[in-house]
């Protein structure tokens, strides 16, 4: 049996690395930060920002253009890299003889990204946590490896098609809940007592109208800004809930449907930038025309609709299909800018930021834990929807300048060297041998 010898089983080299997934990702980081941000600074108004944050003026231009262009489409395009990353990683084990040894380095990986995501959550307090689901989908992922890139699509589309089922569900629970609260307004009318279901729908809408409170969004907002232990245990029970319903709701149909989107385009090579300007160009141009004009009339649907459930949850019912076609033309016009010959030095620092990904997404958090809680500034709730704007150029610019001068003199980022790590088993060495001056070498002082 041939022996697989430790040299064989390594981390990726820098040579080896694929600038154009590197460029994507660290685009599509910013971008999620761009979301992101709407959590780490205001309450319970992700898809509702008439709860929190302003939404007038600048803010409601901020809360449009971020929700047709970003909304989904960042989440998508992350889990999609991530996929890509997973099939590279174990497609180079294979091809270097590794056998069962690709299988044990590529489940432990998944679960100490697992233990990285609770961390995340739970510590430093971003209930928005992405990595826990994506180790749990990644488990997954391994099934479909060796699958045609046809089938892929195949198996992507029947995920979606799941996950629009159940959209159309809670779309239809969301008619019925406001159908039964207009019956018991006129059962109250009438004095009538309320059936055991409709005491159910009471409930459920005054929870929602509890959530969207002034008091309530008053409530969390102290919360928040309160010392370090008091917002871990605040948080603890949200991402719980995150942890398992969410999880379970939205993985399978939401994350995993785009890893296998991703793999299969890797394996047609058009993620490595190496189809024509034509090609991207057409794809950037179809992706839009049909993603934009989908977000566009949920657009239209939820704020016709004043935010109300039904609104909101009839939205939802064309959500993929606007998300994934914006995805595939944010991919087109993201992949001509890697391949154009211009701004050579910021394809340079986002690639540094992309290689970095794992620590630069940590890093959002920590920064945020700082600006917004009471750890640091307490500014949760205090500023307005496009303020929260200056926060997100202000982190892009110094992961900008910080991710290119780091990877300089170190091989990894701290997050990624502790992930390989664990992963392989083996310290790696992170600081990079400087070379010798040359006048060292030639003895003159």
């Amino acid at each position: 049996m041939t022996q697989i010898s430790s040299t064989q089983l390594i981390p990726l080299e820098a040579t080896e690395r694929i600038q154009s997934l590197d460029v994507m990702r660290g685009i599509v980081l910013f971008g999620i930060l761009l979301m992101n941000i709407n959590m780490f600074g205001l309450a319970n108004s992700y898809n509702d920002p008439t709860v929190a944050g302003g939404f007038t003026g600048w803010n409601l231009y901020t809360w449009i253009a971020t929700n047709i262009f970003f909304e989904g489409t960042m989440r998508g395009l992350f889990s999609l890299l991530f996929g890509v990353g997973m099939f590279i990683f174990l497609d180079r084990l294979t091809k270097r003889g590794a056998g069962i040894k690709a299988a044990d380095i590529f489940f432990r990986r998944l679960t100490w990204l697992l233990v990285f995501g609770l961390i995340h959550g739970y510590l430093l307090l971003w209930t928005g946590e992405i990595l826990y689901d994506y180790a749990l989908m990644g488990f997954l992922v391994y099934s479909f490896r060796n699958m045609a890139p046809k089938k892929l699509i195949l198996a992507a589309i029947v995920l979606v098609l799941a996950g629009s089922v159940w959209n159309y569900s809670d779309f239809r629970k969301s008619e019925k809940l406001v159908a039964d609260v207009a019956l018991i307004d006129s059962y109250k009318t009438e004095n009538k007592e309320l059936t055991k279901e409709l005491k159910e729908s009471q409930t459920q809408w005054e929870k929602m109208q509890e959530d969207r409170s002034p008091e309530t969004i008053a409530e969390f907002n102290s919360s928040m800004q309160k010392g370090y232990f008091d917002v871990v245990a605040f948080l603890a029970p949200i991402n719980f809930q995150t942890d398992v319903y969410m999880s379970y709701r939205y993985g399978p149909w939401d994350v995993l449907s785009m890893m296998l989107i991703g793999i299969a385009m890797f394996k047609w090579n058009i993620l490595s930038a190496e189809k024509s300007f034509a090609f991207y160009a057409g794809m950037a141009a179809i992706g839009y025309l049909i993603g934009l004009s989908v977000n566009y009339y949920e657009l239209r649907v939820v704020l016709d609709g004043q935010f109300s459930p039904v609104a909101i949850a009839k939205s939802n019912l064309t959500y993929e299909v606007g998300r994934i076609f914006t995805c595939m033309g944010h991919i087109g016009l993201i992949l001509i800018f890697c391949k154009a010959n211009f701004l050579i030095w910021l394809k340079s620092s986002l690639s540094a930021v992309g290689k970095m990904a794992l620590t630069n997404y940590i890093m959002h958090s920590l920064i945020c834990m700082v600006v917004f809680t009471g750890v640091g500034f307490g500014l949760f709730g205090k500023l307005q929807r496009y303020e929260l704007l200056y926060v997100v150029f202000s982190i892009w610019i110094f992961q900008l300048i910080l991710s290119p001068i780091w990877l300089r003199y170190f091989h990894f980022g701290p997050m990624e060297w502790l992930w390989r790590n664990l992963s392989y088993q083996k310290v790696h060495p992170i600081r990079k041998e400087l070379p010798v001056p040359v006048a060292s070498l030639t003895g003159i002082q």
